[in-house]
Parts: structure tokens; C-alpha cells; sequence
């Protein structure tokens, strides 16, 4: 069983006893959030596709913790010009721990 959530956004699939890195939530670690913004839920076989969400879906999560992903170095140059600049990103996100998927 599976099935496809947007969070913040972006879509995930996800299934039962994984963990996925969502963007940063405003939720303390150790606490559940219930995911309403299921996309589409596949049970063995029987796939139900909502338009655009699934009516009564929802998907539970515990959040694991939070952090923040490796550095990103960006940059900008101009030849001949003696011109360089760089710069780095460093992105909040949140690990979710799925906890089971209903509907």
C-alpha cells in the first residue's frame, strides 16, 4: 500500500514504516501530523485517484526531526572580467516517519 501526498507544495509517494524529508514544519519532534492532501492511494492493486485530492484519505506521521540538508554552492562569473562571486544554501527540512494510510 501506498500513496501520493503534497506537502508544502511538492508531492510525495510514500508508503507505511519509511521516512521522507518534507520541507521545515512548525511541529515539535515527537509529534504526529496527519497529512490531508493525499493525491492518490493505491491498496493492492485497487487505485483510487482523486481530483484533485481523495475525499477521506489521510495519511499519519510522526516527526522524526529536524535539520538541515548539505551546503549548495552557487555562483556567477563573467570572463575576462576579473568578476566572481559565490555563495552557498543550506536547505530546513523535516523527517517524517509515516505511520499508516486510511481511506
Amino acid at each position: 500500500m501506498y500513496a501520493v501526498v503534497e506537502v508544502a507544495g511538492f508531492q510525495y509517494k510514500v508508503a507505511p514504516g519509511e521516512t521522507v524529508q518534507v520541507p521545515r514544519l512548525e511541529h515539535g519532534e515527537g509529534s504526529s501530523v496527519t497529512l490531508d492532501q493525499v493525491l492518490m492511494v493505491n491498496d493492492g492493486g485497487k487505485v483510487r485517484v482523486g481530483s484533485p485530492t481523495v475525499e477521506g484519505a489521510t495519511v499519519s506521521a510522526e516527526i522524526v526531526s529536524h535539520g538541515r540538508s548539505s551546503k549548495l554552492r552557487a555562483g556567477r562569473f563573467m570572463r575576462r572580467k576579473d568578476y566572481r562571486r559565490t555563495w552557498g544554501h543550506r536547505q530546513h527540512f523535516t523527517e517524517l516517519k509515516i505511520g499508516s494510510i486510511s481511506g
